[in-house]
């Protein structure tokens, strides 16, 4: 779920002109030159402003610096970078184009995590049934509890991003250091919570009748609690990294991770025979080494990844401020995967497996539309609110957006749809579970195919500040539709009652934020709305 918000680097963008500068001594004075955009000049409706100066030789020696210091940003730990500018005149085509070579690198940030629990489920689900259902509540305790902390990696990414544009290096090691503190201080929390009250939480979770795989469950999530302080602070390692434009140090780490986790499934649980243990020993040490080559990156460009702060309570108001909507969004979406995991319990052992491969499988596709999410927070901010704001620009921009969104749709959704029902014993070879799977390939590709689209569209909101609306209208879509989900499941519809309010939950989000990205005096059409969005954002 990328949902960084991050600002647009324009230290490496060049042009080539021939401008007109005004002076102080209020002539016009006609200069040639390569026009690097810094901190020393600024563009305001093509004019470009210089610093004081009397002469062309103080324009040049005010360039000289501007060069100087966007050289010595630029090369602290050689960060690699992706720069791109969407003209006036250029056609939605290279536009697309120009989103997708933005996005693709991130794709694989996103497929790590989903990929892991997908090797789990595969791996498990050839040995045994139990097990393979106890991988359900399991993966719900690590991986969707751990969702909650996503405020980390928003309030990291924000915050660093902006430093940077300050070019404020020690204000960006203070903040690295005091969010790695929170990300430590909450996973020992995790970590303590999972030794203390797991068995209790499964058991509530999976009730009364499905008592066989509480205990495959406890050993699943016990191993994997190990790895809670680990996991945060790579969380925050990486959203520091996106925040400087690297996404290469990130996804070599993840990548690394995700080969372990692979080979570690393999061995410990096919070779050794040690099941859902296995699974859950090959996931954390895949997280741990991840975590810290993560930090190594850190200390590679320079910064200390391993120091830490504590965040005085001011520094915490402002983390907090900046995540706190995006953690009730962020809940919202968990409770309601989560409460489907749960009535998904109560209908046998077979059908909790299919809904656990079902699941892993829409997540790991759904992560596709991510890097959507993402080039939205990155490069609409600029169009809403900077110095050349163009709500024109913003708009062809989000068309392109839903337009690759509802492409790539169509396609995950097409190729997801097709492996439960013509390789379903890659999962599973129980007759019934690949049964189970089948019923809801219908629901599972509508829910899937609209899933990109909504995150161009929630991306947006985001990069235009509406955090308010985004929180108060996921709040709402949660409570009608789990409403929905207890009517269904009363109903004895089982788990085709659950995924068809899957639909009903997607496709609702995707209507309320096309409705108020649409809206007359929304944020992409009043320029009222975003100069009184940027007041704002100068106060803060």
């Amino acid at each position: 779920m990328s949902m960084c918000l991050q600002a647009i680097n324009l230290n490496t963008f060049t042009h080539q002109s021939r401008t007109r500068i005004p002076v102080h001594n209020r002539t016009l004075v006609n200069v040639n030159f390569h026009l690097r955009i810094s901190p020393i000049c600024n563009i305001r409706k093509g004019i470009i402003t210089a610093c004081s100066s009397t002469s062309s030789q103080d324009i040049l020696h005010h360039q000289k610096l501007s060069d100087e210091n966007v050289e010595s940003s630029d090369s602290v730990g050689n960060e690699q970078k992706v720069v791109v500018e969407f003209s006036a005149n250029e056609s939605i085509w290279n536009q697309t184009v120009e989103i997708i070579k933005f996005s693709g690198p991130v794709v694989g940030l996103w497929l790590c995590g989903p990929l892991m629990s997908l090797i789990d489920t595969a791996v498990v689900g050839q040995g045994s049934s139990i097990e393979l259902a106890a991988l359900g509540p399991g993966t719900v305790f690590c991986d969707n509890t751990s969702y909650i902390f996503m405020f980390l990696s928003i309030a990291t990414s924000n915050l660093v991003a902006t430093s940077l544009a300050r070019q404020d290096k020690d204000q960006v090691q203070h903040q690295i250091s005091i969010l790695i503190f929170l990300g430590l201080a909450f996973g020992v929390l995790m970590f303590f919570c999972t030794r203390l009250f797991g068995v209790r939480a499964l058991t509530s979770f999976t009730g009364g009748k499905n008592i066989e795989i509480i205990n495959s469950a406890n050993t699943y999530i016990q191993i994997r609690g190990l790895a809670w302080p680990a996991l945060l602070v790579g969380w925050v390692a990486q959203s520091a990294s996106l925040g400087m434009k690297d996404s290469w140090g990130p996804l070599k780490a993840l990548a690394v991770a995700t080969v372990i986790n692979g080979v570690g499934d393999i061995v410990l649980c096919r070779v050794f025979s040690y099941g859902i243990a296995g699974a859950a020993w090959a996931t954390m040490v895949s997280q741990v080494v991840a975590a810290y080559m993560m930090i190594e990156a850190l200390n590679n460009k320079g910064y200390k990844g391993f120091a830490i702060s504590v965040p005085s309570t001011d520094e915490l108001l402002q983390i907090f401020m900046i995540a706190g909507p995006v953690f009730l969004t962020m809940m919202s979406k968990v409770a309601f995967y989560s409460l489907l995991v749960y009535f998904a319990t109560s209908m046998g052992t077979q059908t909790i497996a299919a809904h656990q491969v079902m699941v892993q499988l829409f997540m790991i596709c759904a992560v596709w539309g991510e890097p959507l999410s993402q080039t939205a927070q990155s490069f609409m901010p600029e169009l809403l609110y900077g110095v050349n704001r163009n709500l024109s620009k913003a708009r062809m921009l989000l068309k392109s957006l839903v337009i690759v969104g509802a492409s790539s749709g169509t396609i995950l959704a097409s190729v997801a749809a097709s492996i439960p029902w013509l390789f379903p014993k890659v999962f599973s070879s129980d007759p019934q579970v690949i049964r189970e799977m089948q019923k809801i390939l219908l629901p599972y590709f509508i829910a899937l195919f609209v899933t990109p689209s909504i995150l161009s569209l929630e991306g947006t909101l985001l990069a235009g500040r509406d955090l308010k609306f985004i929180s108060l209208s996921m709040s709402s879509i949660f409570v009608l539709s789990s409403i929905l989900l207890m009517l269904l499941s009363s109903k004895g519809l089982g788990l085709s009652g659950c995924w068809f309010a899957l639909v009903v939950f997607q496709w609702a989000r995707f209507f309320m934020a096309l409705r108020r990205l649409t809206l007359s005096n929304g944020i992409l059409y009043s320029e009222e709305a975003t100069r009184n969005e940027l007041q704002k954002l100068k106060a803060v």
